[in-house]
C-alpha cells in the first residue's frame, strides 16, 4: 500500500519526456493514471490514453469528462503539455506567440478549469504544473518561452490562494534545461551540436542535463497526500542553476 493507492492521476502530454517519466512513476506508487496527449501510439497498457489537443476547449472538456466517468472521479492533475520556443523578443510572429501562449497557458487553464468540479469533490486534490527555471531567471533567446512560463508560475501561485479553501492544493516544478526529446529536437537544429549540448551542460553547476525521472520525482512528491501542507510552492529542480555560483 502506498499514499497514492485509490487515487485517479490525470497527466497532459504524457506520452513521453516529463509526462511520460511521471506518468510512469504514478502508477508504479499505486495511482490510476490516465494521459492526455495529441498521440498516445506507443503508450504503455498500465495507463488510460486518451488522445485530446489542450487548445480545444470542448476536447478538454469531454477528454476530463471520460476519465471521471472511467475512474470515478479525479484526485491529481499534472499539467505538464507544453511547447517551445527559441529566440528573442524580435524572432517570433504574433501567431506564433498566440500558439505558445494557447498552449503552455490557456491550456493550463482549461484542463484545470475542466477538472476543478471532480478535484472539489476529492480529500486529496491537488494541481502540479510544469513551469521552468526560465520563469524566475533570464536565458538568453529564450523570451517567448520565458513569457509564458512565467505566467506559468504566476498563474500556479493565483490558482493556489483561489482553491486552498477548496481543499486544492496547487504546485509548481520549475526543471532547469531536461534531457527531453524536445531538447534533443533542439540541439538538431544547433550549427554545432556538440557544443551545444557541452554548453547546456556546463551552464547547469551539476554539470549535466536534469533528467525527466528527477522531474517526474518532484512532480510526484507534490502529489502526494503527504505533502499536505504543501501548496503555493515553486519547487526548482535545475541542477542549481538559479541558486549557486560556483566559478
Amino acid at each position: 500500500m502506498t499514499e497514492f493507492d485509490g487515487l485517479v492521476a490525470l497527466v497532459t502530454g504524457g506520452a513521453s519526456g516529463i509526462g511520460a517519466a511521471t506518468a510512469a512513476r504514478l502508477t508504479e506508487c499505486g495511482a490510476r493514471v490516465a494521459v492526455l496527449d495529441r498521440s498516445i501510439e506507443g503508450l504503455s497498457d498500465e495507463v488510460f490514453g486518451v488522445v485530446c489537443d489542450i487548445t480545444d476547449s470542448k476536447q478538454v472538456d469531454a477528454s476530463v469528462a471520460l476519465v471521471a466517468e472511467r475512474f470515478g472521479g479525479i484526485d491529481i492533475v499534472i499539467n505538464n503539455a507544453g511547447i517551445g520556443a527559441q529566440g528573442d523578443v524580435t524572432a517570433n510572429s504574433d501567431e506564433e506567440w498566440h500558439r505558445v501562449f494557447d498552449v503552455n497557458v490557456v491550456g493550463l487553464a482549461r484542463v484545470s478549469r475542466a477538472a476543478l468540479p471532480f478535484l472539489r469533490q476529492s480529500s486529496h486534490a491537488v494541481i502540479v504544473n510544469t513551469c521552468s527555471v526560465v520563469a524566475i531567471v533570464g536565458l538568453a533567446n529564450r523570451a517567448l518561452y520565458s513569457a509564458s512560463k512565467g505566467a506559468v508560475a504566476s498563474l500556479t501561485l493565483a490558482m493556489a490562494a483561489d482553491h486552498v479553501r477548496d481543499g486544492i492544493r496547487v504546485n509548481a516544478v520549475l526543471p532547469g534545461t531536461a534531457d527531453t526529446p524536445w531538447v534533443a529536437r533542439l540541439l538538431e537544429t544547433a550549427s554545432d551540436p556538440v557544443a551545444s549540448a557541452a554548453a547546456l551542460r556546463d551552464r547547469q553547476p551539476i554539470g549535466r542535463l536534469v533528467s525527466a525521472e528527477e522531474v517526474a520525482h518532484a512532480i510526484v512528491y507534490l502529489a502526494s497526500p503527504k505533502s499536505g501542507s504543501t501548496t503555493g510552492t515553486l519547487l526548482g529542480v535545475d541542477g542549481g542553476l538559479v541558486g549557486l555560483r560556483v566559478n
